[in-house]
């Protein structure tokens, strides 16, 4: 039974999505790159929603999780873990110089909450790492292939305009995301669509873990036909010598007055 101080939904969904974090969600230094530097100056940060802690810069001076299953996958030595939601940090405030969520604000119950409690604990920088589904939806993997994903999608995201208004205008860096990135989120495998068949891939996305599998099953079939006849290269042969993709996955960061 979980705990209802972290709120039912809120936790079978992250225990959900995250059984395979460990193996399939490894940090991409490129995209590690831009968090950093979107961090620099800042020499303590709570990582709020932290999983199993891909992205935690070393000045984390704490990480909270709701979820039992991602704090288990986190490893020996990352930073010291307490067991909140978002919307109720156990934090005193002012308590951190930046406060950073990566890919977590759209499994939040509360999502004004969650943002004020972040605004409450940082000192100076919020850094919030999320996507735009206006961008994401053309994708097309959810466009052609799989449009109850799509709907999954639609339904998970945070409008980036919300936050935009909850942040007061914080700056928004584009960030692509690589051909060959090591990071399993929903957009990783544009340019490796066979990866998007593998069971163990799919248990580390959202957009498979909480959409019914029988909604996938035509569109997934269809994939695996049309990439054993080729029919996907013939399609989307400009991704092929592409290097990096924009899906919509964008970085805010909000200066705290």
């Amino acid at each position: 039974m979980p705990d209802s101080r972290f709120g039912r939904h809120v936790q079978v969904r992250y225990d959900q999505t995250g059984q395979s974090y460990s193996r399939t969600r490894q940090p991409d230094p490129r995209v590690a790159a831009v968090i950093n530097d979107a961090l620099r100056g800042a020499a303590t940060v709570a990582n709020i929603g932290a999983g199993t802690g891909s992205y935690e810069p070393e000045r984390t001076v704490v990480a909270v999780e709701p979820s039992r299953v991602m704090i288990a996958q986190r490893p020996n030595g990352c930073a010291p873990t307490v067991r909140a939601v978002a919307e109720h940090l156990p934090i005193r405030s002012n308590a951190v110089d930046a406060a950073l969520a990566v890919l977590t604000v759209h499994h939040w119950s509360d999502l004004d909450g969650g943002v004020a409690e972040m605004l409450r604990i940082a000192r100076r920088r919020v850094v919030v790492f999320t996507w735009d589904h206006n961008i994401f939806r053309e994708f097309w993997l959810v466009r052609e292939y799989l449009p109850a994903a799509a709907q999954t999608d639609a339904d998970l995201a945070v409008p980036i305009v919300r936050l935009i208004s909850l942040l007061d205008e914080p700056t928004i860096v584009p960030v692509p995301v690589p051909h060959d990135c090591l990071d399993g989120f929903g957009g990783a495998y544009w340019r490796r669509p066979h990866a998007y068949l593998d069971p163990a891939v799919q248990a580390g996305m959202s957009l498979f873990t909480l959409t019914p599998k029988p909604a996938l099953r035509e569109g997934l079939s269809r994939l695996r036909a049309d990439l054993a006849s080729g029919e996907w290269d013939r399609q989307h042969q400009d991704l092929l010598d592409s290097r990096q993709l924009d899906l919509g996955y964008r970085l805010l960061i909000a200066e705290v007055a």
